[in-house]
């Protein structure tokens, strides 16, 4: 191992060592540490080391990593999925379990993701809701390939929509409305300040889509737009999860209760696992409005242009 391999860099490849066995860092299971490395594997490690101390992000270096207990692709420039928003992931599916009558019909409920990403968030409730159906947008055309790749890998593709679109664009939710109203609204958006943008680690700011992370002045635009969504996509006493800064709740709770024809109110804040307020359940007091009854196409249309 280089003598300059951090032991933070170790120890995130040791919690990445569960790939496939062709793949050099099989090594690192903790049975196999006393054995000799083969010529192969010690080129790779020096490859791969190289590519770490120019400050590349673990996950793009292995390829995969691990959400939720599935093995996701990771490719750069898309947006790296954290272990906060496996939390966000968790409270969706408590909701659920908890509300089975309020998310849907029999069949499971119908949720739209904003901002899918690397599919995490998505496939995971895909794989933990078995009667569940998803919507995943992305404006990122990166995201919307890495997405359906790894629902392919998951042979989740049947219960999936994945369109490419910009929730900023006005009128953008009319292209979603043929799959009807939906249940939920989960997202991980940009909600970077972004004021706070050149603050970012070089893994960060150099590697990962900057609009995967910046949020505008407040970190708030894309909360905006997805909460706008809300009146003609989201059920009556459906639900919007989010994943937010620690100085969202007070302006989200500010902001929707400007917005009284929204019929939104913020009915829970939950903290992260350092203590930090991260999560926010939103619910829908109102009627939808422009949806038709609840659709699910069998072929899926052509991508929609964002």
């Amino acid at each position: 191992m280089p003598k300059n391999w951090s032991g933070t860099g170790l120890q995130s490849l040791r919690r990445g060592g569960s790939l496939r066995p062709r793949h050099p860092f099989q090594s690192l299971r903790p049975e196999l540490w006393t054995q000799p490395l083969t010529p192969w594997q010690l080129q790779c490690i020096q490859e791969l080391s190289s590519r770490r101390l120019q400050r590349m992000p673990v996950q793009y270096i292995l390829g995969e990593w691990d959400f939720q207990g599935l093995s996701l692709k990771m490719a750069p420039p898309v947006f790296i999925p954290r272990p906060e928003t496996e939390e966000l992931v968790e409270w969706v599916l408590e909701e659920v379990a908890q509300s089975p009558c309020a998310m849907g019909t029999q069949d499971g409920p119908l949720i739209l993701e904003v901002g899918c990403g690397s599919g995490a968030i998505s496939l995971s409730l895909l794989s933990q809701l078995p009667q569940s159906r998803v919507i995943a947008v992305d404006k990122g055309e990166a995201a919307i390939c890495l997405t359906e790749e790894n629902a392919q890998r998951l042979r989740l593709l049947d219960r999936i929509r994945i369109v490419p679109l910009d929730v900023t664009l006005e009128g953008s939710w009319a292209h979603l409305l043929p799959w009807g109203p939906v249940d939920l609204v989960v997202s991980n958006p940009p909600y970077v300040f972004h004021q706070d943008m050149e603050q970012l680690a070089p893994e960060i700011s150099s590697y990962e889509d900057p609009l995967a992370l910046d949020g505008g002045e407040e970190g708030m635009d894309i909360i905006i737009h997805i909460l706008a969504l809300a009146r003609w996509l989201l059920k009556d006493s459906g639900s919007i999860f989010l994943e937010v800064d620690p100085r969202h709740p007070e302006l989200v709770g500010n902001w929707l209760q400007s917005q009284p024809d929204l019929s939104l109110d913020l009915v829970a804040m939950r903290r992260d696992f350092c203590g930090r307020p991260r999560f926010l359940h939103i619910q829908r007091s109102g009627p939808q409005r422009g949806c038709p009854a609840d659709a699910w196409p069998g072929p899926q249309p052509a991508r929609v242009p964002g």
